[in-house]
């Protein structure tokens, strides 16, 4: 049996073997790098947490756990006013069905504007999608601002809001669906003669339904929430219900309208499902 002598290793053995395999051995300049990385990130995160005086949370937990206290304890349950918190609730609702059932409807034929292969002509097809940059670019609730200050409080501003916003997101996400088509059966369908229109209708739409009604469900769901939202903004809606109560201390009934919401938006997504399987049905993992 052979045996080695770490004495016999000497400079020039292990100079060959930094030459051999330099990353065995780790890179000085590498390894300060990492560190003066590491150094950074943390005195980055500490500039944040004195950035947004982070001690505030526990100068304050009186006023916090008071306030929770009064969202669990709920009192005088009778002079609630119901009715205007479920006016609202249902005008949130509805907010959303229209402004996204709106930006549907305009998000699908734009996309085929903002598709490469329904629109090959790259000036145009660019400037659509600058367009939608520009409208998915700006929050929902800017929107909301700005048609409160155009239209006056109430929900058409949220509606509007929802459907500017909602049309730059679907148009685009519709694009990508369109772009990713199978083209056999397209070039099917104009193999026989027929027309753009129903090209479109026969070649491009059947394979991007399962696509478009899933964004479509997933968006309302989403401007839902945003509806709850743009009403803090003056919108309309249930988010004005909840900033009145903000505003007069009532936290319990606070918690009370969130609670609702949230029911809401727990049977819309229940439904969502069940439309889903009904028109795409369940893919197998």
């Amino acid at each position: 049996m052979r045996s080695f002598s770490i004495d016999a290793i000497g400079p020039a053995e292990i100079a060959q073997a930094r030459a051999s395999h330099p990353k065995a051995f780790g890179n000085p300049l590498s390894r300060g790098i990492g560190v003066l990385g590491w150094g950074l990130i943390g005195a980055y995160l500490l500039y944040s947490l004195w950035l947004f005086e982070i001690w505030k949370l526990f100068a304050s937990w009186d006023r916090a756990a008071t306030m929770l206290t009064r969202m669990v304890v709920w009192r005088d349950m009778d002079t609630w006013m119901y009715g205007q918190i479920y006016t609202g609730i249902a005008q949130t609702i509805a907010m959303a069905f229209l402004g996204t059932l709106l930006a549907t409807i305009l998000a699908l034929f734009i996309a085929f504007f903002a598709a490469r292969n329904t629109l090959p002509f790259a000036p145009v097809r660019h400037a659509v999608r600058r367009f939608l940059d520009v409208l998915r670019g700006v929050d929902q609730v800017i929107w909301g601002l700005v048609f409160v200050r155009a239209v006056g409080l109430g929900p058409l501003a949220g509606v509007l809001a929802i459907f500017v916003s909602d049309t730059g997101t679907l148009a685009k996400l519709y694009s990508e669906a369109i772009e990713n088509i199978d083209r056999k059966q397209v070039e099917g369908v104009r193999a026989t003669g027929a027309d753009e229109t129903r090209v479109i209708r026969y070649g491009y739409l059947p394979q991007i339904l399962p696509v478009f009604i899933s964004l479509s469900l997933y968006s309302f769901e989403s401007s839902t929430r945003s509806a709850t939202i743009l009403g803090l903004v003056g919108a309309g809606g249930v988010g004005m219900v909840i900033i009145e109560r903000f505003r007069a201390g009532l936290f319990d009934q606070v918690a009370f309208v969130v609670l609702n919401v949230l029911v809401v938006i727990a049977i819309i997504d229940w439904a969502s499902g069940k439309i889903r399987k009904r028109f795409i049905g369940e893919r197998g993992h």
